[in-house]
């Protein structure tokens, strides 16, 4: 097997949409870039498939709000370039008791971050949203920028965007072995690459491509089930009824957030899911039910049954996804420790897809050696104590 003498500016492990975009970005920087994609494209494999995501400004963390005012118009761009809709604004409504403290956080961002937004009582939350059901004492916040993100449609857009770019898309091409140095050299099944800097976006297999590089990643690969619900009548909790995505925050109940997304995508089913699932091998993503896996479906149709009476409380269709979560729920934007070249994008811990645009940016910037255009503290890899022979 010959080697390729090519040298790169960048090589990116993994095409789904963080990768998409760190690629994207350094393309549009007339940087030599090759994408490599394991699973031939498309493919249901990681965290990146499915027809629809939730896109929000809305989050305690001031970061992740300045963050999005940034993705909006990169979204918007990549809709321009493609001709084609990735983004229907819907709205968000947040759920959640009066006295619960993350929505008054929530809140509180909102406002300092200048980001419209509106506080509803039971009452207008009834008078606006008949077809939900509320628990007494239960308030909403509606983000007027939320919406629905075309997760596969912008999946397509981006990977034809770096080929028109001049950029490299290989899919079904595994890799097999990472030589660090100056160049890096990257071995797949098929051949054999040079570049000056890597960067590491394999979602669930981001730990495989690190062990063998000395360093290992807190992190833990979960198995989501996406449920679809049947409406009793057919539309009424469609985007055409102007009904939002919305997040049920914690609860005794369902300690993790409950999230729903308007029914498009299957004619006469809405996707409500768990924010929350099973430790998985993301190998053996299509093995049978765990217990636990029966348990969040419960907890889902009690919520459907309280909340969203015109929805049959039994799941209709179950998809599955995978989600690789740090300890603390924020991403991992960083260099290996050892190695200055080799730049790592993982642990989107379920709320990544949103933020892709930024998140490319701030990988190209990393593997130019630019200055980062963000704060990057909160996603540095030293946040993890005793890293390294510990999680081996």
């Amino acid at each position: 097997m010959a080697a390729q003498r090519e040298l790169y500016d960048a090589i990116v492990i993994g095409a789904g949409i963080q990768g998409c975009f760190t690629a994207y970005h350094l393309a549009k920087h007339s940087k030599k870039v090759l994408l490599l994609e394991q699973f031939f494209l498309p493919h249901s494999r990681g965290s990146s498939h499915g027809q629809s995501r939730i896109i929000r400004r809305a989050y305690p963390e001031d970061f992740y709000t300045q963050m999005m005012a940034e993705c909006y118009p990169i979204w918007a761009q990549l809709e321009h370039e493609a001709g084609t809709q990735l983004y229907r604004q819907t709205g968000l409504l947040l759920l959640g008791m009066k006295e619960n403290p993350e929505l008054k956080i929530i809140q509180a961002t909102l406002s300092r971050q200048g980001v419209e937004h509106q506080c509803l009582s039971s009452e207008e939350l009834k008078q606006r949203f008949p077809n939900i059901r509320l628990a007494r004492g239960e308030v909403g916040l509606l983000e007027a920028s939320g919406g629905v993100l075309y997760a596969d449609k912008a999946l397509r857009a981006l990977q034809d965007a770096i080929r028109q770019l001049g950029g490299i898309v290989h899919d079904g091409e595994k890799v097999v072995e990472i030589k660090p140095g100056l160049p890096v050299t990257v071995k797949t099944t098929s051949s054999s690459y040079q570049a000056k800097s890597l960067i590491i976006t394999a979602g669930p297999w981001t730990n495989r491509l690190l062990r063998p590089l000395g360093a290992e990643l807190p992190l833990q690969t979960l198995r989501i089930n996406v449920c679809y619900w049947r409406e009793k009548v057919p539309g009424s909790y469609s985007v055409s009824q102007a009904f939002p995505c919305f997040m049920g925050l914690g609860s005794s109940l369902a300690p993790h957030h409950i999230y729903g997304l308007p029914s498009r995508e299957y004619p006469g089913l809405m996707k409500v899911c768990y924010h929350h699932g099973n430790n998985a091998d993301p190998e053996e993503r299509d093995c049978p039910a765990a217990f636990s896996d029966i348990q969040d479906v419960h907890i889902l149709s009690s919520f459907v049954r309280d909340h969203l009476p015109d929805l049959q409380p039994e799941p209709a269709v179950m998809e599955r996804c995978m989600y690789t979560n740090t300890p603390d729920g924020h991403f991992v934007l960083d260099r290996h420790p050892k190695y200055n070249n080799i730049i790592i994008g993982a642990g989107f811990s379920g709320h990544g897809f949103k933020l892709s645009p930024v998140v490319g940016k701030i990988l190209y910037e990393l593997s130019m050696k630019l200055t980062p255009s963000y704060d990057l503290t909160p996603f540095r890899i030293s946040r993890f104590p005793s890293l390294g022979k510990a999680h081996l």
